[in-house]
């Protein structure tokens, strides 16, 4: 087992200088322009999914909402391969970093948010006003509402940061326990080393998910402000 349990969330460096800015690149290597007439399989099967997940998120936007689509897709796929390339061994996740998940979500949310307020003033508005409410509620719900709207890109970082960082916890923990069993009983050994199988494939589903559940709640805030 590492040192430290963190060990592995510890921004990589070479030669003491951070190599993130190269790591956050990488995913974009995986998915090349196609630049023949017959693509390939992996290449079609690409398209096919982007396609499909374009056509799912964006059925709900209008015209303005749709010129979203380049940035929802390049989100989808970043934010995707991003985590799945994190569960390789001796590999670092930026998606568990919550000052990288801020800077995704803030920027987002704020386009979002300008574009309310551009496009439908009087409905942005409206928002922190409720109609029908009573005149000595109004300072408090004018508060409320206006402390949610500022919390929403907070819970888009937090939830992909715990969601992530969890799993490789969970990982880390087992695997260590998978080890040091091994010595003492072999059959609890492969009981835990079942449940880490199991987990890792959890870990799988769940990283796509969280890419598909980041980039759907900025589509829906969009959906909200055009």
């Amino acid at each position: 087992m590492n040192e430290n349990l963190f060990t592995s969330f510890i921004t990589p460096t070479m030669m003491g200088i951070p190599i993130v800015l190269l790591i956050i690149m990488f995913p974009s290597i995986l998915f090349p322009s196609p630049s023949r007439l017959i693509d390939n399989r992996l290449v079609s099967v690409q398209q096919w999914l982007v396609r499909l997940t374009s056509k799912q998120m964006l059925s709900i936007h209008n015209h303005k909402g749709q010129t979203w689509a380049l940035m929802l897709m390049s989100l989808i796929l970043f934010i995707g391969s991003t985590n799945l390339l994190g569960l390789l061994p001796h590999s670092f996740t930026p998606t568990t970093q919550l000052s990288m998940n801020l800077g995704m979500a803030i920027p987002l949310w704020a386009g979002t948010v300008a574009t309310g307020f551009r496009y439908k003033t009087k409905a942005s508005l409206a928002h922190f006003l409720p109609q029908g409410t009573p005149s000595p509620l109004i300072p408090m719900l004018v508060i409320i509402e206006t402390v949610s709207l500022f919390i929403q890109p907070m819970a888009l970082a937090v939830r992909l940061t715990a969601n992530i960082t969890a799993g490789h916890l969970l990982i880390h923990l087992i695997g260590g326990a998978t080890l040091a069993l091994t010595s003492i009983s072999t059959i609890t050994a492969c009981i835990a080393f079942t449940i880490l199988v199991l987990l890792t494939i959890l870990e799988f589903a769940v990283a796509l998910i969280q890419a598909y559940v980041f980039t759907l709640l900025v589509s829906l805030y969009l959906h909200d402000n055009t």
